[in-house]
């Protein structure tokens, strides 16, 4: 479709007749309308790239502190792994140490299946059922041939039973201080070796011993350890407790598992009142947490091992 209309050409100095088409009326509104485009879109793209929005700095902001957060956190869990690994080594060490038998492995009677679908069919749900059953079955076999081997062990009395409780009842992990190994002296602010483990208290708490025995020391003064208990036990084991208040044995005296033998306090160089713990074996120093398991559920003994790992400072 064409339209004609005419328009002054002043430099012809009269009227000269203008065809316009549909097609190019429309060719020029389609031109007009991708210039505008193609400028909202520059425009939106500049914006963006130089100007933020409060939710888009709110969001840079957490995405930094995640990152922040996330190798925190890396950290932490190498910290944590490192701990559990400790654990588990110790207490393989004190499996053995007793009971002179590797610890049962339970890797056999971990199956990683998944059932990931709710229609399991049944024949699938009993094979697996069975092959766990298998494998509980001979576990069971091998801890009863254990338990037999330990009986045995200690039934003819040639493997003495070492100190296993706690010299303090009621003890609770969160009064565990520091153990053994380079900890800050609280009088000198140096690291010194640590020899025993630190048992928070107040002062005039009762100390029983940890294992049938003979006190084969006692000793009474106001310098380094200060009042002393030492008792020798069977198979070259030895305890000692420092930094009594009130001693109630005497040399040469033999002494049950859970005899009073003293109450804490703070006597020779003691920064509070706590009673200074020390196992050995065959005059070789032991980790006294490896020692008391049996005084403490399995949760709280594993806090007090972190506990007495990363405490840094000593109470002498």
């Amino acid at each position: 479709m064409k339209r004609d209309h005419y328009i002054f050409d002043n430099t012809r100095n009269e009227f000269i007749k203008v065809t316009n088409s549909t097609g190019r009326i429309v060719g020029k509104i389609l031109k007009y309308f991708a210039v505008t485009a193609s400028l909202a879109i520059v425009y939106y793209v500049v914006f963006s790239l130089v100007i933020s929005t409060d939710s888009e700095k709110k969001l840079k902001q957490e995405n930094q502190m995640y990152k922040q957060l996330y190798s925190e956190m890396v950290a932490k869990e190498k910290v944590v792994g490192d701990v559990i690994q400790g654990i588990e080594m110790k207490d393989r060490n004190i499996y053995y140490e007793i009971f002179k038998s590797d610890v049962p492995s339970m890797s056999d009677f971990s199956d990683q299946t998944e059932f990931t679908s709710d229609s399991i069919s049944e024949n699938n749900i009993v094979k697996y059922s069975s092959r766990k059953l298998d494998v509980a079955q001979m576990l069971s076999q091998k801890t009863e041939a254990n338990f037999k081997k330990i009986a045995e062990a200690l039934s003819d009395g040639s493997r003495p039973i070492p100190p296993l409780t706690n010299p303090i009842k009621n003890f609770s992990y969160r009064r565990v201080g520091a153990s053994v190994g380079k900890k800050i002296n609280p009088f000198f602010k140096v690291a010194v070796e640590h020899e025993g483990m630190d048992l928070l208290g107040q002062q005039g708490d009762s100390v029983y011993t940890a294992a049938d025995g003979v006190v084969s020391r006692v000793t009474r003064s106001e310098k380094g350890l200060g009042n002393i208990v030492e008792i020798s036990h069977e198979g070259g084991y030895f305890t000692r407790y420092a930094h009594l208040d009130g001693i109630k044995v005497s040399k040469g005296q033999k002494v049950k598992k859970g005899t009073l033998i003293g109450t804490i306090g703070m006597s020779g160089n003691s920064f509070a009142p706590h009673l200074h713990y020390e196992v050995l074996k065959d005059t070789v120093r032991q980790e006294p947490a490896n020692y008391m398991f049996a005084s403490l559920s399995a949760d709280d003994y594993a806090k007090m091992l972190f506990l007495s790992a990363n405490t840094g400072q000593s109470m002498d």
